[in-house]
């Protein structure tokens, strides 16, 4: 597998690519292209551009999530004729609300059905032989997935959203599995004991995503980190919503490898 960052947070000094605080992956695997989130806009164009990478070739987008910093380049997408498919969680175009900001997919479900094939699940689902979506996470540990982020439109009306569209892939390699997600609101730790259970795998060899750790949570980082120490993940590239204090924290157990647009991993 091959996966290289089209949107992130950072960018790299005199490597000409543009930032914007979201998620875009690219990836290469058994023949077939699929695209993990689209960023805020038209940023993950230009740096699939500007890399050399053909975004029409793409045959499955992955949304992570239903927010926009994952969602919002859909219109954008070159490719409207109902050929790509879209893989989320059936949840993934309820709107989103955070203050008096609208903070969903600029997409309804009515609109994203008119321009894309969709396949929403919430049980797992094989997009190639070793890449795995992973649906809704349990969510079993209790220092994760504890907050609401913003609101959810349900049929009751607005309620707390935890987010339960939030999922990720696995890649299931010849020694052990490789974790890539958007921003974990389910809990990072979550993730990894799902994807474990899902591939029937232990051994997790890398990761690479958002972990939605931030300063104030300190309790979750430091458990955050110990959960990945024991679990002796020897590639980490945590990045997008994991603040500098969470890395640091990690850092001190295991190493925490940089990321930015234009980083392409082969796993």
């Amino acid at each position: 597998m091959r996966l290289t960052v089209l949107v992130d947070n950072n960018t790299y000094i005199d490597q000409y690519y543009l930032g914007e605080p979201a998620v875009a992956y690219y990836i290469e695997t058994e023949g077939k292209k699929i695209l993990l989130d689209t960023g805020y806009s038209d940023v993950y164009l230009q740096n699939a551009k500007a890399l050399g990478i053909d975004l029409a070739q793409v045959e499955t987008i992955v949304l992570s999530h239903a927010h926009n910093d994952h969602t919002g380049g859909l219109p954008v997408f070159p490719i409207q004729d109902g050929s790509v498919q879209i893989v989320a969680h059936p949840e993934v175009f309820t709107p989103r609300r955070a203050g008096n900001l609208d903070v969903g997919s600029p997409y309804s479900l009515a609109e994203a059905e008119q321009h894309f094939r969709l396949h929403l699940s919430a049980e797992p689902v094989q997009l190639t032989e070793r890449l795995i979506y992973l649906g809704a996470i349990p969510r079993n540990n209790d220092f994760e997935a504890q907050k609401p982020v913003g609101k959810r439109w349900t049929d009751a009306g607005w309620v707390p959203d935890f987010v339960p569209d939030d999922s990720a892939l696995v890649y299931k390699g010849m020694e052990g599995i490789y974790i890539i997600t958007g921003c974990s609101h389910a809990g990072i730790c979550n993730i990894m004991s799902y994807a474990r259970q899902v591939t029937g795998c232990e051994r997790i060899l890398g990761m690479i995503g958002g972990c939605h750790l931030f300063e104030g949570n300190s309790m979750q980082i430091q458990a955050t980190a110990q959960f990945m120490a024991t679990a002796a993940i020897p590639k980490l590239y945590p990045c997008h919503c994991t603040s500098f204090a969470a890395k640091a924290a990690i850092n001190e157990l295991l190493p925490v490898q940089e990321v930015g647009v234009g980083l392409r991993l082969e796993w």
